[in-house]
């Protein structure tokens, strides 16, 4: 498979060794000072680009026919543009906040736990995630993800950066640290007792290889799908 690199830093370079590994080849890379390329030299992309380019280039592979996945966060006020663009040129698309696979179930974990704590008000509920010092947006994609199913079943009314003393709003506590690919923390709280769950990334392997492996399923199909898609789980 022929895949192109949309972005080149560290999970860029990540992807390209486990790509390699499993056999396929990269056509194309772009970068920051490499922002012309020819994108119908690949047979897929992945896009891990910055926020304010990353629309530009998921709509360039999508007019051209490339399946491309996404993983940049920071540009998802034009998802829905892009789902649009993606059924008008019957193209495919793939957008997680995060393509690791264990983060992943995870995440399904999560539903599972808000859904048996929905009317429970006796716990307070905080997400906390931290990250390296070079990740541009806070909270973390992957946050934002894990608030929504406790915000539907939690009785919240919107996730907030930070500390709050309000009771409808779910606080997501965002810490940067030298060196941390990723850590996922989902507390409820009470007078009595603490119930936890987490996700520690060790290092970028699982991010870059699921992003592979959803490369691979995204290959020759059309339309636009989820790493639920990808994994075989059930919405």
């Amino acid at each position: 498979m022929k895949i192109a690199l949309l972005g080149y830093g560290k999970m860029g370079q990540a992807i390209e060794k486990i790509a390699k590994e499993r056999g396929h080849e990269i056509e194309v890379k772009v970068t920051s000072k490499n922002s012309k390329f020819d994108i119908t030299k690949a047979e897929v992309a992945i896009d891990f680009s910055l926020p304010k380019v990353a629309y530009e280039n998921i709509s360039k592979c999508i007019k051209n026919n490339v399946p491309v996945i996404s993983g940049t966060t920071g540009w998802l006020a034009r998802y829905e543009e892009v789902v649009a663009l993606c059924k008008q040129h019957e193209s495919a698309f793939i957008y997680a906040s995060n393509f690791s696979l264990g983060v992943n179930l995870f995440f399904e974990l999560n539903k599972k736990l808000a859904k048996l704590m929905s009317g429970y008000e006796m716990y307070e509920t905080s997400i906390t995630e931290i990250h390296h010092t070079q990740k541009l947006d806070a909270p973390s994609g992957t946050a934002i993800t894990l608030a929504k199913p406790i915000l539907e079943n939690f009785n919240k009314e919107k996730w907030v950066l930070g500390v709050t003393k309000n009771k409808k709003e779910l606080p997501i506590i965002a810490e940067r640290v030298d060196e941390v690919p990723g850590t996922h923390q989902i507390k409820y709280t009470s007078t009595i007792d603490e119930i936890e769950i987490k996700h520690t990334a060790k290092n970028r392997t699982g991010f870059a290889l699921g992003a592979v492996i959803a490369a691979e399923w995204l290959q020759d199909k059309k339309g636009v799908y989820t790493m639920q898609d990808v994994l075989g789980i059930k919405k």
